[in-house]
């Protein structure tokens, strides 16, 4: 059937006595998801992109730039890793792997998205964090460890939640975002309390506790299971969390700000951003992907699978932007000379 919406055709199918758009979205529920992850997953270990539905003109990154199927992670990864986390949103139409890739005798932390339209992949976007990938401080030293926090054993120690939460103990999709949100908030204020988190809410970056005097503590802890809950979720004591230091951080502001996926069922939100630095601080800007775990409507832990582009890369690399524009290194002008 045909409507007409604001001067708009939109042509539309009933499905069990509702009309929703004919783009497929709402075709695909959670076990469809699941299968094309799966089915993309197998074809990119399989080094075969037909093996996969992909539409024409099919679109990856990897860690911002665009990569044509066959080519990259196409032929690098050799099977997926210890860690492996599904996520997966029917309303968006989109699915999330999070975990462990392997390549070879290599191993690599990385977020796949991909987005499914008429039941074919018409996107990937990979945030990938290899052990001697460059990192807050530039490149990996000799006889030091990985400049990025790489760290697999933690991660497959400490892994995100694998949960379906009980639907009477669930927030809502809305207020899920809007916590999430707040987190940024607080990051861009420089100001703790603005976040809606638990006491002692916990954060893993790139698999490893993030740094000492602003997040975790070291590798031993173990946050209690939350209903449903498999994995641990390290935790924090006395008032060293997830938002604590704020005031001090670096970080200018969280930018180009993305929640493109909610996992109801899980109670888990991804959310894309880029830490812009402050006026004359040499620290490098940082992408990432980041998961929320969130119970009694407050963040109970973050993961986050980042990495540090170089300066001339403008980052993120996907549109439409709606307003968060590619960011090159230089967006941020250099300290004013002291007077």
């Amino acid at each position: 059937m045909f409507k007409r919406i604001l001067g708009v055709v939109c042509v539309c199918v009933a499905i069990a006595g509702g009309t929703v758009p004919a783009f497929g979205q709402a075709a695909c529920d959670r076990a469809c998801l699941r299968g094309m992850l799966d089915q993309y997953l197998n074809a990119v270990v399989k080094h075969d992109p037909t093996a996969a539905p992909l539409v024409v003109g099919f679109r990856q990154t990897e860690n911002a730039i665009n990569v044509r199927p066959g080519n990259g992670l196409w032929k690098s990864v050799t099977g997926l890793g210890k860690v492996q986390r599904r996520y997966f949103d029917a309303v968006s139409g989109q699915a999330a792997y999070f975990g462990t890739v392997e390549e070879g005798d290599s191993t690599a932390i990385v977020n796949v998205r991909v987005r499914v339209e008429n039941r074919k992949l018409t996107e990937a976007e990979w945030h990938v964090a290899r052990e001697n990938d460059p990192g807050l401080s530039g490149p990996r030293q000799p006889g030091r460890g990985p400049a990025n926090a790489f760290n697999k054993d933690y991660l497959a120690q400490n892994p995100p939640p694998e949960r379906t939460v009980p639907s009477n103990a669930r927030t809502d999709r809305a207020t899920l975002m809007r916590i999430v949100e707040s987190y940024f908030d607080a990051i861009t204020s420089h100001d703790g309390s603005v976040a809606v988190t638990h006491p002692g809410c916990g954060r893993v970056e790139n698999g490893s506790p993030a740094p000492a005097g602003r997040f975790l503590p070291p590798a031993n802890a173990a946050q209690p299971p939350a209903g449903g809950q498999r994995g641990g979720a390290p935790a924090t004591s006395g008032g060293n969390d997830c938002v604590s230091g704020l005031q001090n951080f670096s970080g200018q502001m969280a930018a180009a700000r993305r929640l493109p996926l909610v996992d109801e069922e899980a109670q888990m939100v991804l959310a894309y951003a880029v830490f812009v630095r402050r006026p004359g601080v040499a620290t490098p800007r940082n992408v990432f992907a980041e998961w929320f775990i969130i119970d009694e409507e407050k963040i109970r832990i973050v993961y986050a699978a980042m990495f540090y582009p170089p300066p001339d890369l403008a980052v993120p690399n996907w549109p439409p932007y709606d307003g968060n524009w590619p960011l090159p290194g230089s967006i941020m002008p250099a300290a004013a000379p002291a007077k």
